[in-house]
C-alpha cells in the first residue's frame, strides 16, 4: 500500500493545492447536480415577480445572519430587521453586530448588482477578482472600530494579506504567494462550462479559496458571498446555501479541513491534495444545495401556502394583539401572492367586505407589513413578514420565532 503524501512544510507554489477540480468518480455529483438544477429552475417560476423580490429581501437578510452565526458574530433577526431602520442598540456590542448585519447584506446586494443577468455570472463571479471585491464591500461599510480583530489587528476592505498565519491546523501559502495561487484559480473555476460541472466546480472554488485564506480576516463570509453570487443564476435568491452550513457548521467546518487533506496514496488523485476529500466536500455542498432547494419548493407550493395564509387570517382574528384581521382577506393575500400588486381599491372588493371595514383591514395588512407599497396610494403586494414566518414558512427561519433576549 502508498504511504499518504508528505505534508508540505511550506506552501509557495501552486502546483501544492492542485487538483483544483476532482477528476474521477463524476457520475454521482452531476447525476445530483441535474436534480438539484432542475428543482431549482423549476422554483423560480413558480411565484410572481413582486414576490419573488419579498422573498429574495427575506433570503437576504437570513444568508447575512447565518453567515454571522457561522463565525459566532450572529444577531438575532429582529435587530437585523431594526437595522434596516437604522434603530440600532445602545448595547455596543449589539450595535456592532447589528451594523455587521447591515453591511453583509448591502455588500450582498452590491455584488449581486455587478453580475452581468443570467446564466454565465458564475463564470463573473468565481473570478478572485470577485473575491476581492466582495471583501471589499463588506468591510469598507464599517468603520475601523467595526472591523479590528480581538487581538487590535483594523481588517483592510480588500487587501490581500500581508504576513504569514496559520489557521487552526492549516498552514496557508506563503503571503507573497498567494497572487500567484489566486492566478491559478483563475485559470480554472472561471471557465468552467456547461451545466454539468456548475455545482461541484463552486464547491470547490469555495474550498480552494479559504484554503489560500487570501486575507488578514473576513476569509469565511467573503467566500459565502463569492459562493453565493456564484449561485445566484441558480437560486435567483430564494434559497440560501448559508441557511444550510449554518444548521450543520460542524460539518461544514470538518469537511472543509478533511479536503485540506494531502493525497492518500496513489489511488487518491494525482495531485498534493486529496482528490478523494476533495470529492467528499463537493458532494455535502451539492447534498445541502438540494436540501435547500427542495425545502423551499415545499414551501412555496400554492395549496399549502394558501392554508398557512388561512391559518395565520384566523389565528390573528382570535388574538387580542392584532386587529381588523379576518378570514375574508385570505382570498384577497393569495390572490397578491400569485398575481403581484393590485390596487388597493381591487384588493378591498376581493375580501367583499363593507368598503369601511375592508379598509381598516388593508390598513393593517399594511401596518403589519403583509402587505407593502411604495407610496401612500400606490398598489400593494405581498411580503413576508419576519414575525408572520412561523406560520406562513415554517422552519425556514425558526431563529426569528424566538425571543429577543439582546437588548
Amino acid at each position: 500500500m502508498s504511504m499518504p503524501s508528505k505534508v508540505v512544510a511550506v506552501y509557495d507554489q501552486p502546483h501544492q493545492f492542485e487538483p483544483l477540480l476532482p477528476q474521477r468518480e463524476l457520475a454521482g455529483l452531476i447525476e445530483r447536480t441535474r436534480t438539484v438544477l432542475e428543482k431549482a429552475y423549476r422554483l423560480q417560476h413558480c411565484v410572481a415577480p413582486s414576490t419573488r423580490q419579498s422573498l429574495q429581501r427575506l433570503v437576504r437578510g437570513m444568508n447575512s445572519y447565518y453567515s454571522n452565526r457561522i463565525e459566532g458574530q450572529g444577531t438575532h433577526p429582529l435587530n437585523i430587521e431594526r437595522a434596516l431602520s437604522a434603530d440600532f442598540s445602545k448595547v455596543p456590542d449589539v450595535a456592532q453586530r447589528q451594523r455587521l448585519a447591515l453591511a453583509h447584506m448591502q455588500a450582498e446586494q452590491e455584488l449581486e448588482g455587478l453580475l452581468a443577468p443570467g446564466a454565465g455570472s458564475e463564470r463573473e463571479a468565481l473570478q478572485s477578482s470577485f473575491l476581492v471585491q466582495a471583501h471589499a464591500a463588506l468591510y469598507c461599510r464599517l468603520q475601523a472600530p467595526d472591523r479590528t480583530t480581538e487581538d487590535g489587528r483594523v481588517i483592510e476592505p480588500g487587501q490581500l494579506r500581508r504576513e504569514d498565519v496559520s489557521v487552526g491546523r492549516h498552514q496557508p501559502p506563503t503571503a507573497a504567494s498567494v497572487p500567484a495561487f489566486l492566478s491559478r484559480m483563475d485559470e480554472v473555476y472561471p471557465r468552467i462550462k456547461g451545466l454539468d460541472g456548475l455545482l461541484f466546480g463552486i464547491a470547490a472554488a469555495h474550498h480552494r479559496a479559504a484554503w489560500v485564506h487570501p486575507f488578514g480576516d473576513g476569509n469565511g463570509r467573503a467566500c459565502r458571498l463569492q459562493t453565493h453570487c456564484a449561485l445566484l443564476a441558480t437560486s435567483a435568491g430564494l434559497w440560501s446555501v448559508n441557511r444550510g452550513l449554518a444548521r450543520q457548521r460542524d460539518r461544514y467546518y470538518a469537511v472543509l479541513a478533511n479536503a485540506d487533506s494531502a493525497r492518500q496514496g496513489d489511488l487518491d488523485g494525482r495531485g498534493n491534495l486529496s482528490e478523494k476529500m476533495l470529492r467528499e466536500w463537493c458532494g455535502f455542498f451539492i447534498e445541502l444545495a438540494d436540501d435547500q432547494v427542495t425545502f423551499m419548493t415545499q414551501m412555496l407550493r400554492l395549496d399549502g401556502l394558501r392554508e398557512r395564509i388561512a391559518t395565520l387570517m384566523l389565528v390573528r382574528s382570535e388574538s387580542s394583539q392584532f386587529e381588523h384581521y379576518t378570514k375574508h382577506a385570505t382570498l384577497a393575500l393569495h390572490h397578491v401572492l400569485l398575481g403581484g400588486p393590485v390596487s388597493r381599491g381591487d384588493f378591498c372588493q376581493m375580501t367583499g367586505m363593507a368598503e369601511r371595514s375592508a379598509r381598516r383591514t388593508l390598513a393593517q395588512l399594511l401596518k403589519d407589513k403583509l402587505l407593502v407599497s411604495d407610496n401612500p396610494k400606490g398598489p400593494v403586494t405581498f411580503n413576508f413578514a419576519l414575525d408572520a414566518l412561523p406560520i406562513l414558512l415554517p422552519d425556514l427561519y425558526p431563529e426569528a420565532a424566538t425571543t429577543n433576549t439582546e437588548p
